[in-house]
């Protein structure tokens, strides 16, 4: 049990420290072509890389269960339209912002969506606790002290990575809704598809797409498309059937320190004093947020327990 549960805290971490260099990757990538232009590439690659893992669990699973029926197919394709085009938009707002700000700090602020997706859930009368709350507030306090100047303005990249983490969080509950109902790998395959064909068609409109700077910028692309959309999301979803939620949860949020520490190293990004207490308070918020409720039903259980009567 030990050694699952290391084994699946480590293939975590290598999610987390994947997706946090992306955004060095997504920086770099822009240097050769425009926002949309990179992501639609990147998707198209990262849906094309989860072909080989759909065919690996199709073979696997033939004889114990038979083809989805007719209504399935009908909603995998609904869920996957829905949460590619929640995916453009989102993935839309932390590209182009990338050209205005850091990638650390973008991926801070993009981790906020944590924080973000309990309160939205209200809304769908979701309960939440009081963890959401004060985790929301230490979100704030840092984002103030992370983005917003003396002169109270913020930068025009921040506030569109703040307004990206909005359609995160709502792209994090739709697949919420639909994942437990479709299979989930071919869910994947759908809304990267649908995120590359609605970013390549903007591409064709708002900017100019040549071979040569596709080329140029093969390197980010593919780190960005195979390994951090493709590999890290299939990563995640196995490593997460057999991890501690609690585990999980303190890895992820890493994503946002490994992007600062990518800025940091590859980039040569420099967070002043300020921003690395706003980074610090952000990243307390999101690991109260998500690790209240948990320790919470442990309190709960601990109690039960210490009522039962010894035998």
């Amino acid at each position: 049990m030990q050694l699952r549960t290391l084994k699946s805290d480590g293939l975590l971490l290598l999610t987390a420290v994947i997706w946090g260099f992306a955004f060095v990757a997504q920086r770099v990538g822009m240097d050769y072509v425009g926002p949309f232009t990179f992501n639609g590439v990147r998707f198209a690659l990262g849906s094309l890389v989860l072909i080989p893992f759909i065919w690996y669990s199709r073979r696997r699973n033939r004889g114990t269960r038979s083809n989805p029926p007719e209504h399935q197919s009908k909603t995998l394709l609904l869920a996957g339209i829905l949460a590619g085009s929640a995916l453009f938009t989102a993935a839309s707002f932390q590209q182009v912002g990338l050209l205005y700000t850091t990638a650390g700090k973008a991926g801070f602020i993009t981790g906020l969506y944590v924080v973000i997706v309990p309160i939205m859930g209200l809304g769908l009368g979701q309960r939440t606790h009081a963890g959401t709350w004060i985790g929301a507030l230490l979100a704030a306090g840092g984002m103030y002290f992370l983005s917003i100047s003396e002169q109270l303005t913020i930068a025009y990249g921040d506030l569109l990575q703040l307004a990206g983490a909005f359609i995160w969080a709502a792209h994090v509950l739709i697949i919420g809704r639909f994942s437990p109902r479709v299979d989930v790998l071919r869910l994947a395959f759908v809304q990267f598809a649908t995120c590359a064909v609605l970013s390549m068609s903007s591409a064709v409109v708002l900017e100019v797409i040549t071979l040569s700077d596709i080329v140029q910028a093969t390197i980010p692309i593919l780190y960005g498309g195979a390994l951090s959309v493709g590999f890290a999301y299939t990563l995640q979803v196995v490593a997460q059937r057999k991890a501690h939620p609690a585990h999980a949860a303190i890895l992820l949020s890493l994503e946002a320190v490994f992007a600062a520490l990518g800025g940091w190293i590859m980039l040569g990004e420099v967070l002043t004093s300020r921003g690395l207490f706003g980074c610090g308070l952000m990243l307390s918020g999101m690991l109260l947020s998500q690790l209240w409720g948990m320790l919470a039903i442990h309190r709960k259980l601990l109690f039960v327990s210490a009522k039962q009567p010894s035998q």
